[in-house]
């Protein structure tokens, strides 16, 4: 009789073992499913040459994805605006505080591959990433929590250039985007020449940015990160004409060294089973 009863104990606590290990097993799978969904999409519809930018449909469908992307879905914590001192991604106790300048941007690699990179920029308040390009590329980029400013522009074709102050080259670039996205919101897209191919990202408030970009940078095909500055229109004299209603919309665009503050750090996200 005991030996009975300790079997039907035994048994039961198995059960629930095995009950827990699905339950677990099924709540991983559920976790994952979003940046799973994201990944076996990209993988699917981009190429290594990037010759063409993806399809209207193919866009829609990546977008409808990443809209529906939260900051625990990727592994992380939306920070509290109120309680920040620029420390952003890193929460420092009050006794470590420090200049939020001093913090650095945090990058966190998702997935890297041929055809497409996934990835995620924390920001600390006030951080920026200067303004820079992506030749031949098209980027998804999703604001997951927080505030950020973002300026971009396009080249203006065919490619007007002119000299600026100390004869360095400059080029003509036309306003595309000037405002401050606040989560939740939708997926910005960018394109080759298209949507502002050519931007900066300013924190507002503590922030993360989930960014996908196809094909990735690689010097030895021609996608290389160049940074520049810009200059309102009117800083150089020049023979190129715009309209003066609209001479604000235009800006001079300077290659320049990056200054940027970034460190890298661990994507603790759901894993993507290439």
């Amino acid at each position: 009789m005991l030996q009975k009863g300790c079997d039907k104990f035994r048994s039961f606590v198995e059960k629930r073992v095995n009950f827990g290990v699905f339950r677990s097993h099924t709540s991983m799978k559920r976790q994952s499913s979003k940046v799973e969904a994201i990944y076996e999409l990209c993988k699917k519809t981009f190429t290594p040459s990037g010759s063409a930018p993806p399809s209207a449909e193919a866009v829609r469908k990546l977008s409808s994805l990443l809209d529906a992307v939260h900051p625990a879905d990727v592994g992380l914590q939306e920070e509290n605006p109120d309680d920040d001192r620029g420390l952003g991604f890193f929460r420092l106790d009050n006794l470590n505080r420090v200049s939020r300048w001093t913090q650095p941007i945090t990058y966190l690699n998702v997935y890297e591959g041929d055809t497409f990179t996934m990835c995620i920029f924390c920001f600390p308040t006030s951080s920026a990433i200067p303004l820079h390009d992506h030749p031949g590329m098209t980027v998804f980029s999703k604001v997951l929590y927080g505030s950020l400013h973002v300026r971009a522009y396009d080249w203006v074709e065919p490619s007007l250039e002119s000299k600026g102050s100390n004869n360095f080259p400059v080029r003509l670039a036309k306003l595309a985007v000037d405002k401050v996205v606040t989560a939740p919101c939708g997926t910005s897209v960018l394109y080759p020449n298209s949507g502002g191919n050519l931007h900066s990202f300013t924190a507002v408030t503590p922030c993360a940015v989930l960014d996908i970009l196809t094909p990735p940078y690689n010097e030895d095909l021609g996608r290389k990160c160049t940074y520049y500055r810009d200059y309102p229109y009117t800083a150089f004299p020049t023979e190129i004409k715009v309209d003066e209603a609209k001479e604000e919309d235009y800006a001079w665009l300077a290659e320049t060294e990056p200054n940027i503050y970034m460190q890298g750090g661990n994507y603790t996200g759901p894993t993507i089973q290439v």
